[in-house]
């Protein structure tokens, strides 16, 4: 059961670091359900209430950067709300249709066109895109760091029981 435990723990962190790239995979949540797997398998005795507000903090932090991060990237180039829309509908169709190369020309094909549906010229619209494109590589390196310290810390928490 020990060796079941640990491979469940492991793809669990894989899942969610990947999902930090990968936006269909559930990321943050993948990790933390690692801990929950680390406590049945194991315990939850290295797991007091530091550990849990902690992770929920990230896991949180996480969740705001997402957005946050993305829709800073179209605003901060002068992109208006249908762009933030369009980002978002191209980053999830866009991991459908062109994998993995429709993590890049989704979300700036989305921004684009949704600078066009908001009536800006397309000059406008590809510097939108560039900014959109920005947004989602800082969120993404965002969300990389926090789930590697989500990692860390379990492994720091169990480390020391």
């Amino acid at each position: 059961m020990t060796i079941l435990g640990w491979i469940l723990i492991i793809a669990l962190f894989v899942v969610g670091l990947a999902g930090a790239v990968y936006p269909i995979l559930p990321g943050a949540l993948a990790i933390y359900l690692a801990f929950f797997v680390y406590g049945w398998f194991f315990s939850f005795e290295p797991f007091g209430p530091g550990f849990w507000i902690t992770q929920t903090l990230i896991v949180v932090a996480l969740f705001v950067a997402d957005y946050v991060v993305g829709a800073w990237g179209v605003k901060k180039f002068g992109g208006s709300r249908y762009s933030v829309i369009g980002t978002t509908l191209g980053i999830i169709a866009g991991a459908f249709i062109f994998p993995p190369f429709g993590l890049v020309i989704g979300p700036f094909a989305g921004a684009f066109i949704g600078e066009l549906i908001a009536g800006a010229a397309p000059g406008k619209a590809v510097k939108v895109s560039v900014g959109s494109l920005l947004g989602l590589l800082s969120s993404t390196l965002v969300k990389v760091v926090l789930q590697i310290v989500m990692v860390i810390l379990f492994f720091i928490w169990i480390g020391r029981y």
